[in-house]
């Protein structure tokens, strides 16, 4: 153990002395600044005691283990089928699975963490009075000095199990936390000549090649007349499970725009500069996705009197009758639009699926 006096005074050390021990150093910085060391203890009886190898053999372990549920994360992330299906499927797992692996990985990262600073560090009770005067060259060669011996004290160099440990550990988790920001980016979604993110239960194909109609959460079509001047309907493909999970990309909200309103959003519908837009308005009629093009919640918090349409979530605001392009919050995308019409019976009907990207493709981001 050892102790000093605070207010100790005496000639400075030369700390450019090279017969000085970093420790000597620490010291000296110590008593420069008016500091007084109670306690520095070590936890064990002599170096690499039977009682310092067995706590470091089990923060080696925690280690280890950390890495292990890690890598498994990793694994699980790759190789597990994510895509959602009906029914029983392995696929409902892989939420749970990622949450499980990767929280045992940080829990055992954490305890060892803290058994280290608790079973390892030496003990120490230090006193120090505040100082306000700026710090000399030589005092930061001394808090550079004392941040070595600290990192010394840490004993990882001469414990090659416990540094053995720390990188297999480490290794894994740091792919952990990089897997879902890079795997997201592997798999292009616009790769396919029917890309998975323009495809809904809009699309005739889900329909034997006919025109889709817009109903309502229980099946039944929808007329004009259903919806009044400055209202909106949340409607769904008029197909089998059409208003269920296995559409969940398709919830579109149907709006009646007040006569001058429509002649706004027609005017931008048909001068959209990529041309996706023109000629999908029906009438005084337009009709936008729910699915916000920020993180995927319902956008549909709609404003009549300012035409905004409003994003619970993250509070993201798109402005209907200019093509509903984002003009508050995180948004960085319009809501894609969807064509309409009126088949021959008078129901609303989807002239083709979404021609912009649906939910919050990160492809697209800016």
């Amino acid at each position: 153990m050892t102790t000093m006096h605070h207010g100790e005074t005496g000639s400075p050390v030369d700390v450019h002395d090279p017969k000085l021990t970093r420790f000597d150093i620490v010291k000296e910085g110590l008593r420069r600044d008016d500091i007084e060391i109670v306690t520095y203890e070590s936890q064990f009886q002599g170096a690499n005691s039977k009682a310092e190898k067995r706590v470091v053999r089990n923060i080696s372990l925690l280690f280890l283990i950390s890495g292990l549920f890690g890598l498994a994360f990793v694994v699980f992330y790759i190789v597990w089928p994510w895509k959602f299906a009906m029914g029983e499927t392995r696929s409902d797992y892989y939420t749970p699975i990622l949450g499980i692996s990767l929280g045992i990985s940080l829990f055992s990262l954490g305890i060892a963490i803290l058994a280290w600073a608790k079973k390892l560090l030496p003990h120490e009770l230090s006193i120090q009075q505040r100082h306000g005067d700026p710090s000399s060259d030589e005092e930061r060669l001394i808090t550079g000095q004392t941040m070595m011996y600290v990192a010394d004290e840490l004993g990882v160099q001469r414990r090659p199990l416990l540094k053995g440990a720390i990188g297999l550990g480490l290794a894994p988790l740091g792919l952990a936390a990089a897997a879902p920001l890079v795997g997201g980016l592997i798999q292009n979604p616009h790769r396919d000549a029917q890309p998975m993110m323009y495809h809904t239960g809009y699309d005739p194909v889900a329909n034997g090649d006919k025109l889709v109609r817009l109903s309502r959460e229980d099946g039944t079509p929808i007329r004009p007349e259903d919806v009044s001047a400055g209202g909106q309907m949340t409607v769904y493909p008029g197909i089998p499970g059409g208003a269920t999970n296995k559409y969940a990309d398709s919830p579109t909200l149907l709006i009646h725009l007040r006569a001058d309103d429509a002649a706004t959003a027609l005017a931008a519908a048909e001068s959209d500069k990529n041309g996706r837009n023109k000629g999908s308005m029906w009438g005084n009629y337009v009709a936008y996705s729910k699915i916000c093009t920020h993180a995927g919640c319902p956008a549909s918090l709609y404003e009549q009197q300012t035409n905004r349409l409003l994003c619970p979530c993250h509070q993201s605001q798109f402005l209907i009758t200019n093509n509903a392009q984002p003009i508050f919050g995180p948004a960085t995308r319009r809501l894609p639009m969807l064509p309409l019409s009126v088949d021959d019976e008078g129901f609303f009907v989807a002239t083709s699926d979404f021609k912009d990207t649906v939910g919050p493709d990160f492809w697209e981001r800016p």
